[in-house]
């Protein structure tokens, strides 16, 4: 009789601390929720906005002229972005080939060769890299680049050569820490079959570890390529900001974030409306980059 008693005063004690907890994972969820809409809400807004505005003025200028056109005059009543286009695309491309050798080549030194001690000392540098506000890599290019390749090579320094050099730097980052992530997260029995198998250490890597983190890798390259197609505060202060189609490395350009970076403040009517329309299209750039980011992560699971 008391061991039955003793568990009815048991369950009568946990019936409230059940019930206090399924309201506090009510209220969890309630909040999740409501996070989530806030999120999603915003995404929206922003679309809806860009949109709405850009639309118009697209529309106006007239759809070929605007994206194709090579002269972007507003003074003159010429809004064609296909020399920002060209700048923008040709500047990323030029980070991604300073960038994407180096950022891999460090993963595979990190991941693979480096010494236990000189990880502990890389690993912080390469975060504090990470962390510098993109202005200071603005001012660096244009105190210490910028001189240099006027002085070694000619012109005036404020080139695609000295924007893609900086873009290079600026995504090591991003492509060093997944890549080496996602080469640790390969299974250790691939390296060591390899290995058993007869491969040197050199081949283990490149033919076996690096096709089977792949997926994460290619992942590393498209968010690094994301961060160089957008990049605005230090492109400004070094690309030359001359938009024109660019024959050589030494030629200024001019991205779509610096060309509204740099006429936004003043901007007004359709000169407006046309700088508003050129960030839609780099949002269309960037919703691109990302759907192809989820379709790869979702290819890997």
């Amino acid at each position: 009789m008391r061991q039955a008693s003793i568990a009815n005063n048991a369950a009568e004690a946990a019936i409230p601390v059940s019930r206090r907890a399924a309201a506090r994972e009510i209220g969890m969820k309630v909040v999740f929720a409501v996070a989530a809409a806030i999120f999603i809400a915003a995404v929206i807004v922003i679309c809806v906005y860009l949109f709405i505005r850009a639309v118009p003025a697209v529309g106006e200028i007239g759809v070929i002229e605007f994206l194709f056109g090579g002269v972007w005059a507003p003074g003159k009543g010429a809004y064609g972005i296909g020399t920002l286009v060209v700048g923008t695309i040709v500047a990323t491309a030029g980070a991604l080939i300073v960038g994407v050798p180096v950022g891999l080549l460090v993963a595979v030194f990190m991941a693979f060769y480096c010494p236990k001690w000189l990880y502990k000392i890389c690993k912080p540098l390469l975060n504090i890299l990470a962390g510098i506000p993109s202005i200071v890599y603005g001012y660096f290019g244009l105190q210490v680049i910028v001189p240099f390749v006027r002085d070694t090579f000619g012109g005036t320094g404020f080139s695609l050569l000295t924007t893609a050099f900086i873009l290079g730097v600026m995504i090591l980052p991003t492509i060093i820490n997944i890549s080496e992530t996602s080469l640790r997260a390969v299974p250790k029995s691939y390296y060591e079959g390899a290995l058993a198998l007869g491969a040197t250490k050199e081949r283990a890597i490149f033919r076996t570890m690096f096709p089977a983190a792949a997926s994460g890798i290619v992942t590393a390259v498209i968010l690094g390529l994301g961060r160089a197609f957008g990049e605005t505060a230090a492109v400004v202060i070094i690309c030359g900001n001359v938009a024109k189609f660019p024959t050589s490395l030494l030629d200024s350009i001019r991205t779509l974030s610096s060309n509204i970076a740099n006429e936004l403040g003043y901007a007004e009517g359709l000169h407006r409306e046309a700088l508003i329309a050129c960030a839609a299209v780099l949002f269309v750039f960037i919703l691109i980059i990302t759907t192809i980011i989820m379709l790869l992560r979702r290819k890997k699971r």
